[in-house]
């Protein structure tokens, strides 16, 4: 194995999830197009990102939907980019503290209620 080429998000409403990711967050879009069963795939890549986010959920798999993930994402500054997410109206359900393993963390959700990690272990 070489990298981690994406990680599935599970969402209930891709057009809203994919407004958020882009406008909100930030995120380019790879593709977007339909495969199989009426079934649509979409893969962003976050700025600066090596490994990309698809926002599918898989059929059976809607259980998923809403809650933590284990996704952390990373930035520079965790203040400074929360202050700026929530500007674009980013919900934080943590706000950005000293995390007991030495970085600063925050954790934040999108509009299905996934919950992910901002971090940045060298603050």
């Amino acid at each position: 194995m070489m990298r981690v080429s994406f990680v599935s998000i599970p969402v209930t409403d891709q057009d809203r999830a994919l407004q958020f990711y882009t406008e909100k967050l930030g995120f380019d879009v790879v593709t977007d197009q339909a495969f199989g069963n009426g079934m649509r795939w979409i893969q962003l890549k976050p700025p600066g990102a090596e490994t990309d986010v698809v926002l599918f959920t898989p059929p059976g798999q809607e259980n998923r939907i809403g809650g933590y993930q284990n996704i952390a994402f990373t930035c520079e500054d965790v203040v400074g980019t929360c202050h700026t997410l929530k500007a674009r109206g980013v919900v934080f359900v943590k706000e950005p503290e000293r995390a007991n393993w030495g970085g600063m963390e925050a954790i934040f959700q999108d509009p299905d209620g996934n919950t992910f990690v901002l971090a940045n272990p060298r603050e």
